[in-house]
């Protein structure tokens, strides 16, 4: 047996890699952000609101092999194990038992390495960049320029944080700068990145605002850097990070791709780290960064026998929690309400509802995690109206709410119950259900406003000139209809979230007639920064996002 493990241990180890991760994919019930995704594959496009395309295409393609969630998840998965290879390649002094040790170790990418979201196609794209980049600084060949320009490329295609691996590579090889098979690389990247501007360009930098103003901008609370620190030590291991994150960091490079690991690692540490305080920090948000750990710490352990022998004590700690994770995320063990709802609330209960609202459209409200995942596991299109309370997400730019206008839908919601006539018990908790003979929702019409800074003094009016954008469709609808209920508001917001809100007297048959319309309001508010968002009522229905936010100072 110790034989066959010594000559087929690479195989044995990405095999069972493999296999436990297609039995992990399949009976694993789609998390929220996967459902999400799985809809973008429905609208295949060069862009997103939240992120770039590439995880959608990635579910697109195995979606069409295998129409479940084992097709959702089918090419993550597969970039997962084709992560570690090149991972492994990247490794100078090989020793295969302490790189299988070392991943094993690591829990995040054994039990999430399967799941359908940016991060996993990230992580793939550093480490081939980083193999590319290897190669290229061996060799300036052409060969070598074009791959790592293509390489960059379908970096930026999986996730925006892909521009720190970029930067903190050049800083970390100034000398890149002096040759011009650098600035060769940057333009095949940008040539074959374009179609995503061009979309941005359409959609008015749409990700691009909403990421770098919008996005995690909240008053900063400590535990946002507590979190993220205690997050960061966990995240390598759970257990052995101890040992992992240390050992990477102590590591003294020897080459320039351990080099651009090391500061790309550190950058991408110290970056979020300075994020937290202005907002909250995901962990998965230096994902990328286990690729430089991996290599870093395994070279650092290569000629540590005693922390490789800690590491491997550590291991089957690491490995117990593994299996348990992997089965609870399977079967339905614990009576923990938060691993239910994440893991067995959906499967069966959208078929009954489906039922239940004979199959037409539904609609659910500001939620468009419930709505994909109902989506899915329903087969009914499903749309979510969000409010213009919360942010935006990409349900504000499929064509979903334009095809359903004037149509008859069903509202699903499991808040303030007390509105629908009809309910159903589910394992999210109740949920009503109503119908709606002619939905009505007014998300497409733009409102540009000038100004787009306002700066008064307290208790001081301000004139606007408001503009309507109104796509024809809309316009035909509010010329044949009446909506209820279909003034115009604007919100009110600090950093801390609403405020309040100024109503108007303006109505969509106004914005249909004049197109252009002056409104003088009075914030009524005390000195400081706020911003204002217009929306529009349609009666009991979400008022929705209709201008980009509104800067408003008053002195």
């Amino acid at each position: 047996m110790q034989n066959i493990f010594q000559k087929h241990h690479r195989l044995l180890f990405y095999g069972t890699w493999l296999l436990l991760g297609l039995i992990q994919s399949g009976l694993t019930e789609l998390q929220d952000d996967e459902a999400y995704y799985w809809v973008y594959g429905q609208y295949l496009d060069w862009g997103y609101f939240d992120h770039p395309p590439m995880t959608g295409l990635l579910i697109k393609m195995g979606y069409a092999i295998f129409p479940n969630e084992l097709g959702v998840r089918l090419f993550p998965l597969l970039l997962n194990i084709f992560s570690l290879l090149i991972i492994e390649k990247l490794i100078d002094k090989k020793n295969p038992l302490l790189f299988y040790g070392i991943s094993l170790s690591i829990a995040v990418i054994q039990i999430t390495g399967f799941v359908a979201v940016p991060d996993i196609p990230l992580i793939f794209f550093t480490a081939l960049f980083f193999l590319f980049y290897k190669r290229f600084t061996g060799n300036y060949s052409l060969l070598n320029t074009f791959l790592l320009g293509l390489s960059v490329a379908f970096l930026f295609y999986s996730k925006y944080h892909a521009v720190l691996i970029v930067f903190f590579t050049l800083f970390s090889n100034i000398k890149l700068f002096t040759k011009y098979q650098t600035y060769l690389a940057g333009i095949i990247a940008l040539l074959l990145f374009a179609p995503h501007l061009w979309w941005q360009y359409q959609h008015d930098w749409v990700s691009f605002r909403y990421h770098l103003f919008e996005s995690n901008v909240n008053a900063y609370k400590p535990s946002f850097t507590l979190d993220y620190i205690i997050g960061q030590l966990l995240l390598p291991g759970p257990v052995a990070g101890f040992i992992l994150l240390p050992a990477a960091i102590l590591y003294k490079t020897k080459n320039d791709t351990e080099k651009a690991l090391r500061f790309t690692m550190i950058g991408i540490y110290v970056f979020f780290l300075a994020s937290s305080f202005r907002g909250k920090v995901e962990g998965n948000w230096t994902s990328p960064a286990l690729v430089s750990l991996m290599v870093l710490a395994h070279q650092f352990l290569y000629e540590k026998l005693q922390w490789q022998k800690i590491l491997y004590k550590l291991l089957p700690v690491t490995l117990i929690l593994v299996v348990f994770a992997r089965i609870v995320m399977i079967a339905d063990l614990l009576p923990v309400k938060a691993i239910k709802d994440r893991y067995h609330a959906w499967k069966v209960w959208p078929q009954e509802m489906k039922e239940k609202t004979k199959g037409l459209p539904i609609v659910f409200s500001n939620s468009y995690q419930r709505a994909s995942k109902y989506w899915f596991y329903s087969g009914q299109p499903t749309y979510s109206l969000n409010l213009y309370k919360e942010r935006k997400n990409n349900y504000n730019f499929w064509p979903l709410e334009d095809s359903l206008l004037g149509k008859p839908v069903y509202y699903l919601d499991k808040y303030d119950l007390w509105r629908f006539k009809d309910s159903l018990q589910t394992p999210i908790g109740w949920v009503g259900y109503k119908y709606d003979s002619s939905f009505a929702s007014f998300a497409k019409i733009r409102i540009d406003v000038s100004p787009q800074k306002i700066r008064v003094k307290e208790k001081e009016e301000s004139r606007l000139i408001c503009s309507f954008r109104i796509p024809q469709q809309y316009e035909e609808f509010i010329q044949q209809h009446k909506p209820q209920n279909d003034t115009v508001r604007i919100g009110i917001f600090s950093t801390k979230g609403w405020i309040r809100d100024i109503y108007t007297t303006i109505t969509l048959q106004q914005l249909v007639r004049d197109k252009t319309l002056p409104l003088t309001i009075n914030p009524g508010l005390r000195s400081g920064k706020y911003y204002l968002r217009f929306a529009i009522n349609s009666g009991y229905r979400n008022p929705t996002h209709n201008s980009d936010k509104i800067e408003l100072v008053i002195d």
